[in-house]
Protein backbone atom coordinates (compact mmCIF):
# COMPACT_ATOMS: atom_id res chain seq x y z
CA UNK A 1 0.00 0.00 0.00
CA UNK A 2 1.13 3.61 -0.69
CA UNK A 3 0.95 6.38 2.07
CA UNK A 4 1.78 9.87 2.37
CA UNK A 5 1.70 11.84 5.48
CA UNK A 6 0.94 15.28 5.08
CA UNK A 7 0.79 18.76 7.67
CA UNK A 8 -1.77 21.24 6.08
CA UNK A 9 -0.98 24.50 7.80
CA UNK A 10 -3.64 27.05 9.19
CA UNK A 11 -3.94 30.44 7.67
CA UNK A 12 -4.35 34.31 9.36
CA UNK A 13 -5.52 37.18 7.15
CA UNK A 14 -3.42 40.10 7.80
CA UNK A 15 -5.81 41.87 5.69
CA UNK A 16 -9.62 41.02 4.51
CA UNK A 17 -11.27 43.90 2.94
CA UNK A 18 -14.83 42.82 1.20
CA UNK A 19 -14.96 44.88 -1.73
CA UNK A 20 -18.30 44.36 -2.87
CA UNK A 21 -21.17 41.94 -3.49
CA UNK A 22 -21.00 39.77 -6.77
CA UNK A 23 -24.22 39.02 -8.87
CA UNK A 24 -22.87 35.36 -8.15
CA UNK A 25 -23.78 35.78 -4.35
CA UNK A 26 -20.24 35.56 -3.38
CA UNK A 27 -18.43 38.97 -2.41
CA UNK A 28 -15.39 40.51 -4.17
CA UNK A 29 -12.70 40.33 -1.66
CA UNK A 30 -8.86 41.13 -0.95
CA UNK A 31 -7.02 39.45 1.58
CA UNK A 32 -3.24 39.41 2.93
CA UNK A 33 -2.94 35.86 3.79
CA UNK A 34 -0.46 33.96 5.36
CA UNK A 35 0.51 30.25 6.84
CA UNK A 36 1.51 29.53 10.22
CA UNK A 37 3.22 26.56 11.81
CA UNK A 38 -0.11 25.25 13.38
CA UNK A 39 -0.84 22.36 11.31
CA UNK A 40 -3.41 19.30 11.04
CA UNK A 41 -1.41 15.93 10.04
CA UNK A 42 -2.99 14.04 7.25
CA UNK A 43 -2.32 10.17 6.75
CA UNK A 44 -3.18 9.16 3.15
CA UNK A 45 -3.14 5.69 2.31
CA UNK A 46 -3.74 4.07 -0.96
CA UNK A 47 -6.31 0.58 -0.15
CA UNK A 48 -7.64 -2.76 -2.30
CA UNK A 49 -11.15 -1.40 -1.27
CA UNK A 50 -13.04 0.56 -3.83
CA UNK A 51 -13.93 3.13 -1.10
CA UNK A 52 -13.28 6.45 -0.07
CA UNK A 53 -13.11 6.86 3.16
CA UNK A 54 -12.72 9.55 5.65
CA UNK A 55 -11.55 9.94 9.00
CA UNK A 56 -11.57 12.24 12.16
CA UNK A 57 -12.97 11.77 15.13
CA UNK A 58 -13.35 15.92 15.68
CA UNK A 59 -16.86 17.27 16.99
CA UNK A 60 -18.06 19.50 13.69
CA UNK A 61 -15.68 17.51 11.44
CA UNK A 62 -17.78 15.58 9.27
CA UNK A 63 -16.35 12.18 8.23
CA UNK A 64 -17.23 10.03 4.61
CA UNK A 65 -18.25 12.52 1.84
CA UNK A 66 -19.28 15.49 3.78
CA UNK A 67 -15.65 16.22 4.61
CA UNK A 68 -13.78 18.70 1.76
CA UNK A 69 -10.94 16.13 1.91
CA UNK A 70 -13.38 13.48 1.05
CA UNK A 71 -14.47 15.28 -2.54
CA UNK A 72 -10.88 16.21 -3.22
CA UNK A 73 -9.64 12.57 -2.87
CA UNK A 74 -13.15 11.68 -5.69
CA UNK A 75 -12.34 14.52 -7.88
CA UNK A 76 -8.69 13.40 -8.44
CA UNK A 77 -9.44 9.65 -8.12
CA UNK A 78 -11.61 10.10 -11.51
CA UNK A 79 -9.03 12.01 -13.56
CA UNK A 80 -6.82 8.41 -13.02
CA UNK A 81 -7.46 5.20 -14.92
CA UNK A 82 -6.92 3.14 -11.60
CA UNK A 83 -9.35 3.65 -9.01
CA UNK A 84 -8.07 2.07 -5.92
CA UNK A 85 -9.45 2.81 -2.67
CA UNK A 86 -7.93 5.95 -0.54
CA UNK A 87 -8.19 6.18 3.32
CA UNK A 88 -7.86 9.33 4.53
CA UNK A 89 -7.06 9.85 8.70
CA UNK A 90 -7.04 13.25 9.49
CA UNK A 91 -5.17 14.35 13.39
CA UNK A 92 -7.60 17.45 13.63
CA UNK A 93 -4.80 19.83 15.32
CA UNK A 94 -6.43 22.95 13.75
CA UNK A 95 -9.54 24.61 16.11
CA UNK A 96 -12.64 23.94 13.87
CA UNK A 97 -14.74 26.94 11.84
CA UNK A 98 -12.23 29.12 13.39
CA UNK A 99 -11.57 31.52 10.52
CA UNK A 100 -8.11 29.62 10.00
CA UNK A 101 -8.98 27.81 6.62
CA UNK A 102 -8.23 24.23 8.45
CA UNK A 103 -10.69 22.49 6.09
CA UNK A 104 -9.43 24.19 2.66
CA UNK A 105 -6.21 23.22 4.12
CA UNK A 106 -7.04 19.91 4.32
CA UNK A 107 -8.44 19.87 1.35
CA UNK A 108 -5.35 21.60 -0.48
CA UNK A 109 -3.31 18.71 1.14
CA UNK A 110 -5.35 15.72 0.22
CA UNK A 111 -4.80 17.21 -3.75
CA UNK A 112 -1.29 17.39 -3.26
CA UNK A 113 -1.35 13.86 -2.04
CA UNK A 114 -3.28 12.07 -3.89
CA UNK A 115 -1.76 13.74 -7.07
CA UNK A 116 1.81 12.18 -6.22
CA UNK A 117 0.07 8.84 -5.15
CA UNK A 118 -1.58 8.52 -7.81
CA UNK A 119 0.78 9.80 -10.30
CA UNK A 120 -1.26 11.71 -12.37
CA UNK A 121 1.79 14.56 -12.78
CA UNK A 122 -0.96 17.40 -12.38
CA UNK A 123 0.84 20.92 -11.52
CA UNK A 124 0.18 23.64 -8.87
CA UNK A 125 -1.55 25.57 -11.42
CA UNK A 126 -4.15 23.01 -12.59
CA UNK A 127 -4.72 21.71 -8.59
CA UNK A 128 -5.24 25.35 -8.11
CA UNK A 129 -7.96 25.12 -10.54
CA UNK A 130 -9.42 22.25 -9.23
CA UNK A 131 -9.35 23.64 -5.68
CA UNK A 132 -11.43 26.70 -6.15
CA UNK A 133 -14.30 24.15 -7.00
CA UNK A 134 -13.78 22.81 -3.21
CA UNK A 135 -13.31 25.76 -1.44
CA UNK A 136 -12.20 29.28 -2.01
CA UNK A 137 -9.27 29.50 0.44
CA UNK A 138 -8.09 25.68 -1.01
CA UNK A 139 -5.65 27.79 -4.06
CA UNK A 140 -3.79 29.15 -1.47
CA UNK A 141 -2.74 26.49 0.31
CA UNK A 142 -1.46 24.79 -3.12
CA UNK A 143 0.20 28.17 -3.31
CA UNK A 144 2.54 27.56 -0.57
CA UNK A 145 3.41 31.42 -0.27
CA UNK A 146 2.34 34.82 1.69
CA UNK A 147 -0.28 36.50 -0.78
CA UNK A 148 -2.46 38.99 -1.86
CA UNK A 149 -5.64 37.06 -2.67
CA UNK A 150 -8.61 38.62 -4.43
CA UNK A 151 -11.70 37.76 -6.47
CA UNK A 152 -13.20 35.21 -3.63
CA UNK A 153 -10.17 34.12 -2.95
CA UNK A 154 -8.78 32.55 -5.80
CA UNK A 155 -6.97 35.58 -7.43
CA UNK A 156 -3.22 34.75 -5.80
CA UNK A 157 0.35 37.16 -6.66
CA UNK A 158 3.30 36.35 -3.92
CA UNK A 159 3.71 39.31 -1.31
CA UNK A 160 7.09 40.21 -2.66
CA UNK A 161 8.81 40.70 1.07
CA UNK A 162 7.60 40.01 4.40
CA UNK A 163 9.43 39.57 7.68
CA UNK A 164 8.66 36.19 9.50
CA UNK A 165 7.23 36.67 13.01
CA UNK A 166 5.48 34.91 16.18
CA UNK A 167 1.96 35.54 16.71
CA UNK A 168 -0.09 34.34 19.85
CA UNK A 169 -3.36 32.73 18.63
CA UNK A 170 -6.03 32.79 20.75
CA UNK A 171 -9.74 30.75 20.32
CA UNK A 172 -12.39 31.51 23.01
CA UNK A 173 -14.03 28.42 21.79
CA UNK A 174 -17.23 30.17 20.41
CA UNK A 175 -18.60 28.94 16.62
CA UNK A 176 -18.99 31.14 14.18
CA UNK A 177 -21.01 30.90 10.69
CA UNK A 178 -18.92 32.70 7.94
CA UNK A 179 -22.14 32.68 6.14
CA UNK A 180 -24.16 34.25 8.84
CA UNK A 181 -21.58 37.25 9.06
CA UNK A 182 -21.31 37.86 5.50
CA UNK A 183 -24.85 38.05 5.52
CA UNK A 184 -24.89 40.60 8.30
CA UNK A 185 -22.18 42.73 7.25
CA UNK A 186 -23.16 46.17 6.31
CA UNK A 187 -21.20 47.27 3.31
CA UNK A 188 -19.79 50.84 2.63
CA UNK A 189 -19.65 52.95 -0.32
CA UNK A 190 -16.37 54.97 -1.08
CA UNK A 191 -14.14 52.92 0.64
CA UNK A 192 -10.60 52.97 -0.17
CA UNK A 193 -9.49 50.78 -2.32
CA UNK A 194 -5.90 51.86 -2.91
CA UNK A 195 -3.12 49.22 -3.68
CA UNK A 196 -2.21 47.30 -0.56
CA UNK A 197 1.94 47.01 -0.44
CA UNK A 198 3.62 44.12 -1.85
CA UNK A 199 6.91 45.19 0.64
CA UNK A 200 7.25 44.83 4.27
CA UNK A 201 10.34 45.44 6.08
CA UNK A 202 9.14 45.54 9.52
CA UNK A 203 6.34 43.65 11.96
CA UNK A 204 5.65 47.65 12.11
CA UNK A 205 5.14 47.64 8.76
CA UNK A 206 2.45 44.04 8.59
CA UNK A 207 0.72 46.03 11.46
CA UNK A 208 -0.18 49.22 10.06
CA UNK A 209 -2.16 47.21 7.27
CA UNK A 210 -3.84 44.96 9.67
CA UNK A 211 -7.82 45.30 9.01
CA UNK A 212 -10.60 43.09 8.43
CA UNK A 213 -13.99 44.39 7.74
CA UNK A 214 -16.07 41.10 9.11
CA UNK A 215 -14.86 41.77 13.13
CA UNK A 216 -17.19 44.06 13.61
CA UNK A 217 -20.24 41.89 12.26
CA UNK A 218 -18.77 39.13 14.86
CA UNK A 219 -17.90 41.37 17.44
CA UNK A 220 -21.61 42.47 18.02
CA UNK A 221 -22.28 38.54 19.02
CA UNK A 222 -18.78 37.81 20.35
CA UNK A 223 -17.57 40.60 22.46
CA UNK A 224 -14.84 38.38 23.83
CA UNK A 225 -13.41 38.62 20.70
CA UNK A 226 -12.44 42.55 20.95
CA UNK A 227 -11.90 41.89 24.88
CA UNK A 228 -8.88 38.98 23.16
CA UNK A 229 -7.21 41.52 21.26
CA UNK A 230 -6.98 44.11 24.33
CA UNK A 231 -5.47 41.57 26.25
CA UNK A 232 -3.17 40.60 23.26
CA UNK A 233 -1.94 44.22 23.03
CA UNK A 234 -1.62 44.29 26.86
CA UNK A 235 0.54 41.62 26.94
CA UNK A 236 2.99 43.11 24.73
CA UNK A 237 1.87 42.47 21.16
CA UNK A 238 2.54 44.88 18.32
CA UNK A 239 -0.68 44.07 16.92
CA UNK A 240 -4.01 42.13 17.09
CA UNK A 241 -7.11 40.96 14.75
CA UNK A 242 -9.47 38.69 14.42
CA UNK A 243 -9.04 36.31 11.52
CA UNK A 244 -11.16 35.44 8.56
CA UNK A 245 -14.99 35.20 9.89
CA UNK A 246 -13.42 34.69 12.92
CA UNK A 247 -13.62 33.54 15.94
CA UNK A 248 -10.12 33.24 16.53
CA UNK A 249 -7.87 36.31 17.78
CA UNK A 250 -4.15 36.91 16.42
CA UNK A 251 -1.34 38.89 18.29
CA UNK A 252 2.13 39.80 16.54
CA UNK A 253 5.01 39.51 18.14
CA UNK A 254 8.87 39.82 17.23
CA UNK A 255 10.56 37.45 19.74
CA UNK A 256 9.47 33.34 20.11
CA UNK A 257 9.49 34.01 24.37
CA UNK A 258 7.19 36.68 24.15
CA UNK A 259 4.92 34.90 22.12
CA UNK A 260 4.78 32.12 24.57
CA UNK A 261 4.60 33.53 27.49
CA UNK A 262 1.37 35.67 25.88
CA UNK A 263 0.24 32.04 25.45
CA UNK A 264 -0.17 31.10 28.90
CA UNK A 265 -1.39 34.32 30.06
CA UNK A 266 -4.22 33.78 28.07
CA UNK A 267 -5.07 30.12 28.87
CA UNK A 268 -4.99 30.61 32.85
CA UNK A 269 -8.35 30.02 33.86
CA UNK A 270 -10.12 30.43 30.75
CA UNK A 271 -9.99 27.16 28.94
CA UNK A 272 -9.53 29.20 25.88
CA UNK A 273 -6.83 26.83 23.22
CA UNK A 274 -3.95 29.38 22.88
CA UNK A 275 -0.73 28.94 20.65
CA UNK A 276 2.66 30.77 20.11
CA UNK A 277 3.62 29.93 15.92
CA UNK A 278 5.66 31.11 14.08
CA UNK A 279 5.08 32.03 10.23
CA UNK A 280 5.76 29.91 7.24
Amino acid sequence: MKTLRIEAPAKVNYRLDVLGKRPDGYHDLRMIMQRIDLCDVIDIVLTDSPEIRVTCGKAGVPDGPGNIAWRAADTLRQLSDRKPGIDIRIDKRIPVAAGMGGGSSDGAAVLMGVNELLGLGLSDQRLMEIGVTLGADVPFFIFKTTALAEGIGERLSPIGRIPAAWLTIVNPNVHVSTAWVYQNLQLTTGRDENIIPRLYESIADVCAILSNDLESVTVKRHPIIAEIKDQLLRAGACGALMSGSGPTVFGLFEKEEDAHRAARELARNTGWFTAAVRTL
